[in-house]
């Protein structure tokens, strides 16, 4: 009977990896020291959020030693048109964006335009002599030292995103930075007038750091950013549905965003820990977010920014990601040395944070969300971010091993535990 278990998941396996296009290879797992019958345990678990009405829906891939040894989409890309998750579904990465942007500037380091401790001014002029608040945002002084381009890439610039009600959230606020057809260069001039919110380098603060990097790109290598990504990462790499925008011909794939709400459209968190938890007396539901009238009109786009807006899909990032776990190269393209992406992924910073991405220091790891250490399944060394809507990666060296979860909706952390849990749990090398 486990041996017709197993056959029957591995033959869904290989049809449904049939249409996964241009990503990664596929493996039998058992040939990649992966358990098939262990693998399978991902997709209820997965399910169960759907089935409860948590989250519209999940694509999880995981791959071991360059090769997918695990692809399922469960529930739906657009809830009220009855459209599943698709192997070809596009997704709003958000946050996944900055190592993409992170990469390049790496690019263009190796190309010898700058140092790390190079200051931004020596491009963006407009970040010379910056201020700063003092410790409880009653002055605002003269910097000390200047914002370097590793001081961006640690996100420690004193840059910060304008989400609280600080008086610096407030000046984030009225500039308004990210709107549409604002050129970046214009964004990030109006943002070097705001006083940073503590000395460069003193401490982790995560915000716009990566925006202003995308501009950095666009000064260093003379040609927009958009067109810079396009050139000499996407195309190289095969990553076909990675951009800023969605054309009209790609629109159907396209996934909705969503959100937990109630009927009396409760939003704090205690609410929704309550849901998250198996509290159902407050039941929630899934509420449509993504009410933008392009998606009726015609291409959409994006705010071109290094730190948010592209939009991509889970053949394109798991390619993105392999070029990383082996060491700079896919399919004979080199995009950088292994060297670079061995200082990339070394804790820089408090010893988690390296030069975008959140770096596993020991196996009671601690992020900027955790208030406590938590337990992880892995490796020491292991890398990786995730998105405002949910999207999530890892890549473990060690282990050869690259995760990938995409959905359409925040507070999901539960399920990004549980799919790593489940994914390690099948190793069997």
């Amino acid at each position: 009977m486990r041996k017709l278990f197993v056959y029957i998941y591995v033959l869904l396996f290989c049809t449904t990896t049939l249409v996964f296009g241009q990503g990664l290879p596929m493996e039998v797992p058992k040939d990649a020291g992966v358990s098939a019958e262990r693998l399978a345990h991902i997709r209820p678990a997965m399910q169960n959020y759907v089935d409860d009405g948590r989250i519209p829906g999940f694509l999880t891939v995981v791959a071991r030693r360059g090769k997918i040894v695990h692809f399922e989409t469960i529930g739906m890309r657009d809830i009220e048109n009855n459209k599943p998750i698709e192997a070809d579904t596009i997704f709003r990465i958000h946050s996944m964006s900055k190592p993409i942007t992170s990469v390049v500037v790496m690019m263009l380091y190796e190309e010898g335009h700058f140092q790390l401790d190079t200051a931004v001014s020596d491009f963006i002029p407009e970040f010379k002599s910056m201020k700063v608040y003092n410790e409880d945002q009653t002055e605002i002084l003269d910097a000390k030292k200047e914002v370097t381009i590793k001081h961006l890439l640690m996100h420690t610039a004193g840059l910060v995103y304008g989400w609280g009600n600080e008086s610096i959230d407030k000046r984030y606020q009225k500039a308004n930075l990210f709107q549409p057809g604002t050129p970046l260069g214009d964004t990030v001039k109006k943002l070097s007038e705001i006083p940073l919110a503590h000395e460069p380098g003193e401490k982790w603060t995560y915000g716009v750091s990566t925006d202003v990097l995308g501009y950095l790109v666009e000064v260093v290598s003379g040609m927009p950013f958009e067109e810079f990504l396009q050139t000499r990462l996407f195309e190289p790499l095969g990553m076909v549905d990675t951009a800023f925008s969605v054309p009209i011909g790609k629109l159907d794939r396209f996934a909705a965003v969503y959100q937990l709400t109630t009927k009396d459209r409760m939003k704090g968190s205690k609410e929704k820990e309550k849901w998250m938890t198996g509290d159902k007396k407050e039941k929630m539901k899934l509420e449509r977010v993504d009410k933008d009238p392009r998606l009726e009109s015609g291409e959409i786009r994006f705010f071109p920014g290094g730190g948010g807006g592209l939009v991509s899909t889970a053949s394109d990032y798991m390619r993105f990601c392999q070029m990383l776990l082996n060491g700079g190269e896919l399919d004979g393209v080199r995009i950088l040395k292994k060297e670079t992406v061995e200082l990339m992924r070394y804790p820089h910073h408090d010893g988690w944070f390296g030069l975008g991405f959140s770096v596993v220091r020991d196996k009671t790891s601690k992020d900027r969300d955790d208030k406590e250490p938590k337990d992880t399944p892995e490796s020491i060394g292991s890398y990786s971010w995730g998105g405002a809507a949910g999207t999530l990666f890892w890549i473990d060296p060690e282990k050869e091993l690259i995760g990938l979860l995409m959905t359409q909706i925040s507070d999901v952390s539960s399920s990004h535990d549980q799919f790593k849990v489940l994914t390690y749990e099948a190793l069997t090398e």
